[in-house]
């Protein structure tokens, strides 16, 4: 790489650590939408937020080269996009997008 190219990829580095906790605040909100939709409580409220929130999910990890996550982030805002979503499979899908995000070693 270049010296260009290695502080570029330092900073996005730099800034993915420091939006981290927004990122696992947002995957929060959808985690409550998907357990509301689970006890067939999902408002309309929180399923709003939770579809807004994808959407920016979306967003940003394709940003970050997340593209995977992207892809995942868009079935969740998909989903929520119903009026009444799946909940077995948003909960699958959420599984899959924090692993898109934080692979386990």
């Amino acid at each position: 790489m270049t010296d260009v190219a290695d502080t570029t990829a330092s900073l996005i580095a730099a800034i993915w650590l420091r939006i981290q906790p927004l990122i696992e605040e947002r995957l929060a909100t959808i985690d409550q939408a998907a357990a509301a939709a689970t006890a067939g409580s999902l408002a309309e409220e929180l399923r709003v937020e939770a579809l807004d929130v994808a959407h920016k999910l979306a967003g940003a990890l394709g940003m970050y080269g997340y593209d995977e996550g992207t892809r995942v982030a868009r079935e969740i805002e998909i989903l929520l996009g119903g009026s009444e979503p799946d909940a077995a499979r948003l909960s699958a899908l959420i599984a899959e997008l924090r692993e898109a995000i934080f692979p386990r070693s």
